[in-house]
């Protein structure tokens, strides 16, 4: 699968290192997640299954951070989880070497196969519920 277009640009309008990470990012997921739908949402990149947001990156100030949607019930050590109401949880990345690629996929394995229903978010009133 090919990169989208839009999201080349935001991976070329990084750092060198970033863009690097970024670039890693993506190759990873689409290899990964060859049946998502991706595009730039809320201003990053962000892949989606049937319509729901699984994983995504984003530049901010500590670096690129990697986010998983349903990710705080992976049961990953290395993935931060920052808050109860919501199922996400991220890892930020400076260098192309911070990336362990194996961790990376077992996390967009487990994408794939946990998942909370965030497409619908706004119908049920901010009320979250476990699609797989």
């Amino acid at each position: 699968m090919t990169i989208q277009p839009e999201i080349s640009h935001y991976n070329e309008a990084q750092q060198p290192e970033l863009k690097a990470v970024c670039e890693l990012l993506a190759e990873q997921i689409n290899n990964a997640l060859p049946d998502a739908d991706c595009k730039i949402w809320h201003s990053h990149p962000v892949w989606f299954l049937n319509g729901n947001p699984i994983v995504g990156y984003s530049k901010q100030k500590a670096g690129i951070r990697l986010m998983f949607w349903s990710g705080a019930d992976f049961g990953e050590a290395g993935l931060n989880i920052p808050g109860k109401k919501f199922k996400d949880a991220s890892i930020f990345y400076n260098a192309v070497a911070e990336i362990d690629t194996a961790a990376l996929q077992r996390w967009l394995a487990k994408a794939r196969d946990i998942q909370w229903d965030y497409k619908n978010i706004v119908k049920r009133k901010g009320v979250l519920q476990r699609l797989i």
